[in-house]
This record gives structure tokens, sequence and C-alpha cells, in this order.
């Protein structure tokens, strides 16, 4: 990198810090962004540069920066409890009050709530517990996870191994467990003269073709974002939802909605499988949950799942599963509050209601440039 002193932040950030999903050799020549402080919609970097940041992070920090009443909720915390586990029976007040507030917001009709750091580490849990209850009931054989083509669903062993994407080979996956069925494109893979009712109805045939092909009684779940983000913010075709989960309950397998990214309000209400009308059996959340003031992510399970969860759980005695800092006092601090500056009486979500038709009318317009093919959108 040109231009940079020895000892320059860029420098030394080159020389001890290996980045996330970053072209490294554009990295090494143009150096990392270095980020100060962040305001509003604005970040300022150490050169007092001020950017906006467009998509919030990495579409988590939905309350923007510098927001004072969660920094100072965890304040309170810190001096309170600023840490402890949920292991052997322990827990602290706000997480269970961020438990309990979670089942009142879920979609569906939830049970219980199992804490974890991230997105990757709820996918990751979720099919754990899948395995687990099949295991516990006698079927040992049902562990498959059908994802799709192009999805992105995390970083773990297992929630890579759901990434429909090349680059999970240069780690040896994905597992063996892990199948895949359509990617959910209209615009890219519709037939001519095929109508989106008619194109989900198709994706639905094949998914009963793969199910048919493996055996449903060797898959456990199926696992998808109500809109898919990374893999190109892809809106799911008309009746899409419903053709799927209709086959998936025809073999008794369970629905995961990866709500990472779709959840608290995106998609323009608090759950995009509420926006796609789909009955998840388990919720995996995280990014907006915290507004990304803090590592956190949740699973929630329905009352089924729960009770079988409980059985198999029950049987040996304890749910062998956990993270040190999943269900950390503080981040229940800051997840109370910023879900309570997401959904108060004219807070974000009212305004999102608000604005949302004019953000996507805005967005259609693009459509007809000559260099766009498709003008896409949600919320």
């Amino acid at each position: 990198m040109s231009g940079q002193h020895s000892n320059s932040a860029e420098a030394r950030d080159l020389a001890y810090h290996l980045h996330s999903f970053t072209h490294l050799p554009s990295l090494a020549e143009d150096g990392p962004l270095v980020l100060e402080s962040g305001q509003g919609i604005y970040v300022t970097d150490n050169h007092g540069r001020r950017y906006i940041e467009g998509i919030s992070g990495l579409w988590n920090i939905v309350v923007g920066f510098g927001e004072e009443r969660i920094a100072e909720a965890a304040y309170a915390q810190m001096k309170k409890l600023p840490a402890y586990h949920t292991f052997f029976g322990r827990t602290a007040s706000p997480v269970i009050d961020l438990a309990e507030r979670l089942i009142e917001l879920a979609p569906v009709a939830m049970k219980r709530v199992y804490f974890v750091n991230s997105g990757s580490e709820a996918n990751d849990t979720a099919i754990k517990m899948l395995w687990m209850l099949n295991i516990g009931a006698g079927r040992s054989e049902k562990r498959k996870i059908i994802s799709r083509k192009k999805a992105y669903h995390g970083t773990t062993v297992a929630s890579c191994s759901l990434n429909g994407k090349p680059y999970i080979e240069c780690f040896g996956l994905p597992l063996k467990e892990i199948i895949y069925t359509d990617c959910p494109h209209y615009w890219r893979d519709g037939r001519p003269g095929e109508s989106e009712s008619d194109y989900a109805q198709r994706l639905a045939d094949n998914l009963e073709e793969l199910i048919q092909a493996e055996g449903a009684d060797t898959i456990a779940g199926f696992i998808a974002e109500p809109v898919m983000g990374a893999g190109g913010a892809l809106v799911p075709p008309e009746g899409y939802f419903e053709k799927i989960e209709a086959v998936l309950r025809k073999h008794d397998i369970a629905i995961i909605a990866d709500e990472v990214v779709c959840g608290f309000g995106r998609t323009g209400n608090m759950w995009g499988s509420q926006t796609y009308n789909f009955r998840p059996d388990i919720i995996c959340t995280s990014k907006c949950l915290t507004a990304g003031y803090f590592p956190m992510g949740a699973v929630l399970m329905s009352p089924e799942i729960d009770a079988q969860l409980m059985e198999a759980a029950e049987a040996m005695g304890e749910f062998p599963h956990g993270f040190t800092t999943a269900g950390h006092p503080v981040g229940a601090a800051v997840a109370l509050k910023t879900l309570e500056l997401i959904t108060e009486p004219g807070g974000m979500f009212d305004n999102l209601r608000r604005v949302a038709p004019h953000f996507q009318a805005g967005l259609q317009k693009f459509a007809d440039h000559s260099l766009v093919g498709e003008a896409r959108g949600v919320g």
C-alpha cells in the first residue's frame, strides 16, 4: 500500500488483521477504510472524511450510529450485572424479559427462545435441535437439511454448508447432510410465457421430486430466508412460500425461517414470514435484534418443536449445547431497548410502513433504464 507511513493505522491493520470476505489483493493495494466515529446515518474515518453508511453496516445498524438510549441501557446493565451465562440453570432478568418479548412479537405461536451470539450460530443451532429431537424420537436417519442454490446462511461449519455458493468448496463443504433445491428468481429463470405463480408451482414440483428422490424419512428440515439477502435481494415469486410449505407439511419436514436479515421490519411487516404468508417451525434471528450494538441472536421454537426437543433433552438430562456469552445480560438489555425503539408508537416500524411505498415507487422508476434488467424490492 503506497503513501502510508509504516506505523499508520492502515499499515498496522494490514500487518495484523485478517478481514472477512475481502478481496485481499485490492486490500493490499488500496488499504482498509479505518472508521473512528458514527452519528445517525454517517460514519467518519481516521482522516476526518465523512460518509453515508448506505447499508447500515451489514444490514444491522437500523437505529443509526450514536443512539444514546441504547448506550445508556447497556451502561446501566453493565453497572448492575456486566456479564453472565445461561449454563447450569443460571440466567439474568433481562434475558427472561427478552425471551418473553420475542415470544410476544413472533409471527406465529412460539413456545421458547434459545439465545446465541450471531445469525450463523442461530442457524447452526436450529440444525442441531432438529438432529437431536429426531434421534431422540428414534428417527436417527432423518438428518438432511434442504437449502437453496445461491442461499447464504452463515459461516459456521453447518451454516456455511447451507450456503448454495461455490466458494464453500474451499473448506471441503458442504456437509453430506445438506442438499439444495432451486433458487427462486423468476426474472432470471422463468420460462417464456410462464407466470410467477406457474413458476412457483414448478419450483414446488421440483422440491417434491427432490424429496421423493432423497426419501422424506431422511430429511429433517428446510431453511430459507423470506427474501434472499446475500443471494441477491431476491424477492420470491407470487405464491412461492405457500406452495413450498404445502410440500414440506405433506412430508413432515420442519421449516426454518432464517429471519436474520428480514426480521424486525425490513420487509414491511415485523417478520418476513408474515410478508410472504408462511408458518415456520423455527425462527432464527440476529442482526436487527440489537441494531448491531451487541453481538446477539436467537432461535424461536414452535410448541411442537419445543415439546420434541424437551423430550429428547430430558431423556439424556440436558440440552448439551451452548456458548459462553450467549444470553448475555448486556446484550439482552440492548435488545430490549432496540425492540422498544422499533415498536413504540410513532417509532421506526410505523415510519417504515409510512415511507416504504414511496421508496418502492422510486426504486421501480429504475426498471425502464437500459442498463437495468430488473428492479425488485419490498419494504
